[in-house]
């Protein structure tokens, strides 16, 4: 997208300067010339100024608890996103806020100590308590515990 944008921003640049003009004798055309590649490089050095500033998104592809963030059995309650928990019948979306929102943990018994947890509540996480782990929070996923930017 950003190089599309590149592309039609130096097209048009491009488009207001001729290629192989000959020097004119009039100073009229001269100063229209010089008009058309002031606008050139200062479309140039916007473009640039925009887009070349822009860092490349860093993932963490090699994460290495990347199986834990829903895509198996066992999930990380540190750093999984609150959609994990759809699998899991009675959890989503009331138990499975609370627990994205009241992370990080150090162990799993410590899901039992959120503030606000009811009876029932606390008997469906003990039903898929083994299904859950600890890890260390990362923050390239800790961001996305709330919304990863999936809508229905």
């Amino acid at each position: 997208m950003k190089l599309a944008i590149l592309a039609v921003i130096a097209t048009t640049a491009a488009a207001f300067s001729a290629p192989g003009l000959s020097t004119r004798a009039s100073t009229q055309l001269e100063a229209t010339d010089s008009r058309r590649a002031f606008i050139s490089s200062a479309a140039s050095a916007a473009a640039l100024a925009t887009f070349g500033a822009v860092a490349p998104a860093n993932a963490n592809r090699e994460f290495e608890g990347v199986g834990l963030l829903g895509g198996g059995t066992i999930v990380d309650v540190n750093n999984a996103n609150v959609r994990v928990y759809l699998k899991m019948p009675g959890m989503y979306p009331s138990i499975a806020g609370k627990i994205v929102t009241a992370g990080p943990f150090k162990t799993v018994a410590d899901i039992y100590n959120i503030p606000g947890l009811s009876g029932k509540e606390k008997e469906v996480i003990k039903k898929y308590e083994s299904r859950f782990t600890v890890r260390t929070p990362s923050a390239d996923y800790v961001i996305d515990k709330y919304n990863n930017g999936l809508y229905r």
